[in-house]
């Protein structure tokens, strides 16, 4: 890499970290929808009628059986030809909390399963409704095991956002392309993409990993 490049890489560098900002909002704001909707789907799946429990098969089957960037089509290209246009940022969210309930609702669901069933009998002999059994004493403990592969669900959500430039979203990869379109500068700019998203990754998996240290800690004591 030559000096000129290094400083067109420095000066491209507030640009790549404005896409890198938005970056971290589909992300979060991915997870914390697609969070809300597969827990949803998880307790319809272990819980309701029967027709409901399909549905929800159905939904978690087409969304992790499809590709996401299929998905992200159908929501920005395809829902205007129902009378339906969303702005590309919206659209990337919808379409990623869409996906990510998809894989929330079945790791939840098997570790909401994983619990022994003595727990909510022991919970209804001191007189708990099932909905405290479920925030008080079936939750908490389907949290440390869920913990692992959501925070590795995550991590993949972040590198999936790279998706979003394809409909316009203005995301780090985005923004890179944006770059060398201008600049022709194609090898520099993606590796400075690629290395911001490690970090980004690296910093996720860092926080992963004290996360679960502390909670496992909080385990042992208990």
């Amino acid at each position: 890499m030559t000096p000129d490049t290094l400083q067109l890489v420095l000066d491209s560098l507030p640009f790549l970290l404005k896409g890198a900002i938005w970056t971290i909002v589909l992300s979060l704001g991915g997870m914390f929808f697609g969070m809300l909707l597969g827990f949803g789907l998880a307790l319809v799946r272990l819980y309701a009628i029967a027709p409901l429990g399909w549905l929800a098969r159905v939904y978690i089957s087409f969304f992790r059986g499809t590709p996401l960037l299929v998905q992200l089509f159908i929501i920005y290209f395809g829902l205007p030809e129902l009378g339906l246009q969303l702005q590309p940022l919206t659209a990337a969210l919808i379409g990623f909390s869409l996906n990510m309930a998809a894989y929330v609702a079945e790791i939840m669901r098997a570790a909401i399963a994983s619990i022994d069933r003595g727990q909510w009998e022991a919970a209804a002999s001191i007189g708990m409704s099932k909905s405290q059994t479920m925030l008080r004493a079936i939750l908490p403990q389907a949290m440390r095991t869920a913990l692992p592969p959501l925070g590795n669900s995550f991590i993949s959500l972040v590198k999936d956002t790279a998706l979003a430039a394809t409909i316009q979203v203005p995301e780090l990869f985005r923004q890179a392309q944006l770059i060398t379109a201008r600049t022709y500068e194609v090898f520099a700019m993606y590796l400075a993409a690629t290395v911001i998203y490690w970090i980004l990754s690296s910093l996720l998996a860092h926080l992963q990993n004290r996360l679960e240290a502390r909670v496992n800690r909080h385990e042992a004591d208990n």
